[in-house]
């Protein structure tokens, strides 16, 4: 039995009820879509998945704008003055708990009342450098345990959050509630397929377990009956203990591990020491914190679709 804890999450319903105070309508309008942006709702969105939601969903009735831009790594990201500014002037803001701490206190300091945090829309785990399942037997262990917030790449937790981000956009904007419920059902319909990809590429390999430099991979790992071994945890610049280098060394020749994963945004360097200490070959697993030109797809859908090509090469799926 694969073993996880649960961290208690907001009901769908009540977060988006009490996390989010409706912009009230004036001659079928709302405030929100009379104000700015020629009449758009103003998005503020923190990082890549979140402004991927805000787009899909809101289509041609929103105005998104992205706190961390195109290459910049989001977990240490500091902002601006004027990019404060500009979070105060926001119809929605939709951001991730827990990814970036300066964009959190930022958020909590404006007086925006529609902040929808992603984090309640659905159910937190905890993952550590070692998250999987069953281990010839034994319990998959987790070490440097904490709440993982990496929710975007597991695609059923993502529609999850999709629908909920869709309920948001509903109530602050009531005037294209229709538009914003069809365009979530199609989001929801596409990740559905996602998964079904996954499931299907993945369900035969000649191994299970996966090495990547950052530990951004847990819900994955769950979802696909995979084992992640992270040489860092959740930050992707923290450096690995001799310890776990040896340990991973180990792993990597017991489970036939083939390939150690990098990735786009943070260095290589740890990821193709190890590779060359044990022989194994390195390529590219995308955490999708940000879309640049070294991206291998345009979009979430895109990259999601060359993470799987990647697994299913690295753990020989048949």
């Amino acid at each position: 039995m694969n073993v996880r804890r649960l961290i208690p999450a907001t009901a769908l319903a009540g977060a988006v009820t009490l996390g989010l105070v409706t912009l009230t309508a004036c001659g079928g309008t709302s405030d929100a879509a009379d104000k700015g942006s020629g009449g758009k709702l103003d998005v503020v969105a923190s990082f890549y998945p979140m402004q991927f939601l805000a787009e899909q969903i809101g289509g041609g009735h929103v105005a998104v704008d992205t706190l961390t831009k195109p290459g910049v790594e989001p977990h240490d990201l500091e902002l601006k003055p004027k990019q404060i500014g500009e979070l105060g002037e926001a119809d929605v803001i939709l951001y991730l708990k827990g990814v970036q701490p300066a964009v959190d206190d930022a958020i909590a300091q404006t007086d925006v009342k529609a902040k929808v945090d992603a984090t309640t829309l659905t159910t937190l785990e905890e993952h550590g450098t070692e998250v999987g399942h069953d281990h010839e037997g034994e319990a998959a262990h987790e070490s440097e345990a904490g709440a993982d917030p990496h929710i975007w790449l597991d695609p059923v937790k993502y529609a999850e959050v999709a629908k909920g981000v869709g309920a948001a956009f509903e109530k602050a904007d009531p005037a294209h509630a229709a538009d914003y419920k069809k365009n979530a059902d199609a989001l929801v319909k596409k990740l559905g397929d996602l998964n079904t990809a996954f499931e299907t590429g993945l369900k035969n390999t000649a191994t299970r377990t996966f090495i990547t430099t950052h530990s951004a991979f847990g819900y994955l790992a769950e979802r696909y009956h995979l084992e992640q071994e992270g040489i860092s945890g959740m930050d992707p610049e923290s450096e690995p203990s001799p310890a776990r280098i040896k340990e991973l060394q180990d792993v990597a020749k017991k489970d036939k591990v083939t390939t150690v994963f990098f990735e786009t945004l943070a260095s290589d360097k740890t990821a193709k020491t190890l590779a060359t200490d044990t022989g194994l070959k390195t390529d590219v697993l995308d955490p999708l914190e940000g879309i640049t030109d070294k991206s291998k797809g345009d979009d979430y859908i895109g990259v999601m679709r060359s993470n799987l090509a990647a697994l299913q090469k690295a753990l020989g799926a048949k």
